[in-house]
């Protein structure tokens, strides 16, 4: 699904985002509600980047990577947490890219999350290169989504990637 967000920029710098665990849900500018084999994921875009809120038997887990008023935790290369039941992982990483090569990204990544049935991507005013994209899957008894947030005045790309699963008995104990 491709959305125009109806707002300009709050973090208007790939150094701007922050990463935070555990949020109540934030006012949102498009939402994707998805069932994934028995976990309901919530996909949204915000006028500062990202939040996905998953919701299981086991409990529940928010992640938001966005421009946090007042918040001290940086956009972590990697995390790996327990939350409750589940064992958390997220990664990041920037891509600095050439004015041409940026364009050519940013068209493949908008044409596959919106082709796809749990892809939500949102563009904002002023630039088609601009957005933030999200798409979500359930494997192995996990759920995986990854997330671009375009920064074209810069040529960045925030990459990150997410895995949330069930704690195996060898690790739990």
């Amino acid at each position: 699904m491709l959305t125009t967000l109806q707002t300009s920029y709050s973090d208007t710098r790939a150094a701007d985002l922050a990463w935070a665990l555990g949020c109540e849900p934030l006012p949102a500018l498009a939402v994707l509600d998805l069932e994934l084999a028995g976990a309901k994921v919530q996909m949204r875009l915000l006028g500062a980047s990202h939040q996905v809120l998953m919701e299981e038997e086991r409990g529940t887990c928010s992640e938001t990577v966005a421009c946090l008023p007042g918040s001290s935790t940086p956009l972590p290369l990697g995390v790996a947490e327990r939350v409750g039941d589940w064992e958390y992982e997220f990664a990041a990483r920037v891509e600095t890219l050439s004015e041409g090569s940026f364009a050519g990204r940013a068209q493949e990544l908008l044409a596959l999350v919106t082709d796809h049935p749990h892809g939500l991507a949102g563009t904002f005013p002023g630039s088609p290169y601009a957005f933030t994209a999200m798409l979500a899957q359930r494997t192995e008894g996990q759920v995986r989504w990854r997330t671009w947030h375009a920064y074209p005045q810069e040529g960045q790309l925030v990459v990150t990637r997410t895995r949330v699963g069930v704690r195996t008995r060898a690790r739990a104990s």
